[in-house]
C-alpha cells in the first residue's frame, strides 16, 4: 500500500464530526470564558512542537486562536494526533480556556487567552500549500488567483468580503427603511447598440438569436416605475464586455435604485442618508452632510476630471489670456486652433532634477500631450524654463503670478484642445500626488458632479452620442437647443465621487413619449430603428409614466474603497483577470461540438486560429 506523508493510506482517514457542534469562533473566546469548557473548529496556521508541549495557531474567519497541547491534559492519543499537524490541517479542538501562560499577545484579539486542549480530532488532512496563507501575500496575484480558494484563507482577504456582505445588508435594512422594494429583473434581455458590447447568449429554441446578458437593469426599473412600484432596488448583477482595468470586472454588482415623484434633490438626498450609514456603522467616519457638488465644467475646468480627487490641490489654472500675446509657438498655435493653455502648480517641487521633469513629460504624452512647458521658480525667485526665452520678463511675471508660484514652486503647462489639456493635466495631478504621497486612503472626500452634458461627439462614430444612456433628461432650460447646437444641452445626471473614483451615477429620466423620441432622433435611430430596440419601452410610455430618477452603485467599488484596497478583484470572490478569463476555473473553454450544433453554431477557422 502507497504511503502518504509517511504512513500507510489507512491510517490516516480524516474523523467525522460523530456529533460534535462547535461552540464559539476561534475569536469568540475571551477573557469572559476562562474556566469554561469550548470546542473551537478551523485550519492549523502553524504549529510548534517543543518537546513536550505544542503550540497550535488555529484560524478561522474570525481571527486566530492559540491551542496548547499536552499529554497530562488530552492523553496520550490526542498529543500523538497533534504531533502530526501541519499547515491547513482541518481540526476540531475541545478544551478549556485559561489566562495565557506567556508574554499577552497584543496583536491578536485573543492574545490575553489561550485554549488548553482535551481532545483534537482531525477532519481534514492538507498537503503543503503553493503558498503561504497569510496577511498582505507577496505572492504573485497569477498564482493566488490560480488557487483562489486557498487565497480566500488570507485574513485580509476574509476581511474584505466580510466588508462587503456588511454593506449589502446595511443597504439591504436603509433601503427596505425608506419604503424600496427589492425586485429582481431578467438577465436574459434583448441586446441594445449603445454603451459597452454585450455578452451574449444563443438560444437553442430560437436558432440564430440571442439574449444579451444585461449592462445594467435600467430599462426593466424604469418599466417597473411604469407599473407603480415607485421605490425599486436590486443587488444586481451585470456584464459587459470591455477592456478591463483595476476598477473593472467583465461582471460585477450593482446597488441599483429607481424612485418615482422625484427630482435629482431627492435622489441626492436619500444617497447621502445611505452612504452616512454605511460608513458610520462600518467605518466609524462621519460624512459631512450635506455632500459638497460641483458641476461637470467645474470639475473639468478645476481637476481636468469629471471624477476629481479632492484630497488634494494642484488645481487646473487656465492661463490662456495671460499668455494670449506672447511668441511661445505651442501656446500660440494652440489658441489659434480653439485650444487652451492651463497649467499646474506643484507647490515645492522647484528643485526637481531635470529627469525627473523628463519622466513626468513622458508620461503626459501618454494622455496625448505633445510635450510639457515648464517653470521651475529658484529659492531666490529667478525662473529655470523651457520656454521662457520666448516671453518677455513681464509676460513671464504676470504668468508666474496667475499660477501663484512662489520660490520652490514648480509650474507644469499643456497646451491643446480642452479635451487633451484636461486629459493631460488631469492625469499628470494625480502621478504627482502618487510620488508625493498625498493620497491617503483613510481620508474620505465626496463630491456629487452634476449637469453632464447630455451627449458627446464621436468621431469615430460620426454622430453624438448619449454620455449616460439614452433614457437621460435634458435639462429644461437647455432643451430649446437641441436641435440647433446640441453638445451644449445639459442633462440632469449626477455621479458619486470619492478620493477620484466614481462610486455611481444616475440621472433624471426621460417620461415623455415626444420627448424620448426625439432623444433617439438625435442618437441617429430611425423611428423604425427605435422601435425594433425599445418599442416596448416606447409602448409603456403611452399608458401613463410618473416622473422618475435613479442612480446605480458599483458595490465592488464601494467596497474597495471602504477596505482600502486598489482593485476591485480583491473585494470579489472568485474575480477575472485582465483577459476576463478565470485562472481557477479556466473559462472561458471550448465547449463540446454536440452543444454547438444545438445551437445552430459554427466556429471560424479565424476564431479556431486565435483560440
Amino acid at each position: 500500500m502507497a504511503a502518504i506523508g509517511g504512513r500507510e493510506r489507512g491510517e490516516i482517514m480524516a474523523e467525522s464530526m460523530q456529533g460534535l457542534k462547535r461552540s464559539h469562533r476561534c475569536t469568540e473566546v475571551s477573557t469572559a470564558h476562562i474556566g469554561q469548557k469550548v470546542t473551537v473548529m478551523g485550519w492549523v496556521q502553524k504549529s510548534r512542537n517543543k518537546g513536550g508541549i505544542i503550540f497550535v495557531d488555529l484560524r478561522d474567519r474570525s481571527g486566530i486562536l492559540q491551542i496548547i497541547f499536552e499529554e497530562a491534559d488530552c492523553g496520550r492519543e490526542n498529543f500523538q494526533k497533534a504531533e502530526r499537524l501541519r499547515s491547513e490541517f482541518v481540526v476540531a479542538v475541545t478544551g478549556r480556556v485559561e489566562a495565557r501562560s506567556g508574554a499577552e499577545n497584543k496583536n491578536l484579539a485573543t492574545g490575553a487567552i489561550e485554549v488548553r486542549a482535551e481532545s483534537l480530532r482531525i477532519l481534514s488532512e492538507s498537503e503543503t500549500p503553493p503558498f503561504p496563507i497569510e496577511e498582505n501575500s507577496k505572492t504573485k496575484e497569477e498564482l493566488r488567483l490560480k488557487y483562489r480558494y486557498l487565497d480566500l484563507r488570507r485574513p485580509d482577504i476574509q476581511r474584505n468580503l466580510i466588508l462587503r456582505s456588511n454593506i449589502a445588508i446595511l443597504t439591504r435594512q436603509f433601503l427596505a427603511e425608506e419604503g424600496f422594494l427589492e425586485i429582481e429583473t431578467p438577465t436574459l434581455i434583448k441586446s441594445t447598440p449603445e454603451g459597452a458590447r454585450d455578452y451574449l447568449v444563443p438560444s437553442r429554441v430560437h436558432p440564430g438569436s440571442f439574449y444579451a446578458l444585461p449592462q445594467s437593469p435600467q430599462i426593466f426599473k424604469q418599466l417597473l416605475m411604469c407599473s407603480g412600484y415607485d421605490r425599486y432596488f436590486q443587488l444586481a448583477r451585470c456584464y459587459r464586455d470591455e477592456d478591463l482595468r483595476a476598477d473593472r470586472q467583465p461582471e460585477f454588482t450593482q446597488i441599483d435604485m429607481e424612485l418615482s415623484f422625484v427630482d435629482v434633490d431627492d435622489v441626492l438626498d436619500v444617497n447621502e442618508r445611505l452612504l452616512h450609514k454605511l460608513f458610520k456603522e462600518l467605518l466609524g467616519v462621519e460624512i459631512p452632510q450635506p455632500i459638497p457638488r460641483m458641476t461637470w465644467q467645474e470639475a473639468m475646468d478645476r481637476f481636468g476630471s469629471d471624477k476629481p480627487d479632492l484630497r488634494f490641490g494642484m488645481e487646473l489654472k487656465d492661463v490662456s489670456s495671460v499668455v494670449k500675446d506672447c511668441e511661445f509657438v505651442v501656446f500660440k498655435g494652440a489658441l489659434e486652433n480653439g485650444g487652451t493653455v492651463r497649467g499646474i502648480n506643484a507647490q515645492g517641487q522647484g528643485a526637481m532634477p531635470r529627469k525627473k521633469i523628463d519622466a513626468l513629460v513622458e508620461f503626459a504624452k501618454g494622455f496625448g500631450a505633445k510635450g510639457l512647458a515648464y517653470v521651475a521658480i529658484q529659492p531666490d525667485g529667478t525662473r529655470k524654463s523651457s520656454f521662457a526665452k520666448f516671453m518677455t520678463e513681464e509676460q513671464m511675471d504676470a504668468l508666474t503670478q496667475a499660477m501663484e508660484g512662489k520660490p520652490g514652486d514648480l509650474l507644469l503647462f499643456a497646451a491643446d484642445k480642452n479635451k487633451v489639456v484636461w486629459d493631460v493635466l488631469g492625469n499628470l495631478r494625480l502621478e504627482i500626488a502618487r510620488q508625493l504621497d498625498l493620497l491617503k486612503k483613510d481620508e474620505y472626500q465626496f463630491v456629487w458632479v452634476t449637469e453632464f452634458p447630455l451627449l458627446e461627439y464621436s468621431e469615430e462614430q460620426g454622430r453624438f452620442v448619449a454620455m449616460h444612456h439614452p433614457f437621460t433628461m435634458p435639462m429644461e432650460e437647455d432643451w430649446h437647443l437641441i436641435d440647433s447646437d446640441p453638445g451644449a444641452v445639459r442633462a440632469k445626471a449626477y455621479d458619486i465621487v470619492l478620493n477620484g473614483t466614481e462610486l455611481g451615477g444616475g440621472s433624471v429620466r426621460i417620461h415623455q413619449n415626444d420627448i424620448q423620441s426625439k432623444m433617439f432622433e438625435v442618437l441617429g435611430f430611425t423611428p423604425e430603428q427605435a422601435e425594433e430596440q425599445f418599442g416596448f419601452l416606447l409602448t409603456a410610455f403611452k399608458y401613463g409614466v410618473p416622473p422618475h430618477a435613479g442612480l446605480a452603485y458599483g458595490l465592488d467599488r464601494v467596497a474597495m474603497l471602504m477596505g482600502g484596497c486598489d482593485s476591485i478583484r480583491e473585494m470579489i470572490a472568485f474575480p477575472k483577470v485582465k483577459d476576463a478569463s478565470c485562472m481557477m476555473c479556466e473559462a472561458p473553454a471550448p465547449v463540446d461540438e454536440k452543444q454547438l450544433v444545438e445551437l445552430g453554431i459554427e466556429i471560424s477557422d479565424e476564431a479556431d486560429k486565435s483560440m
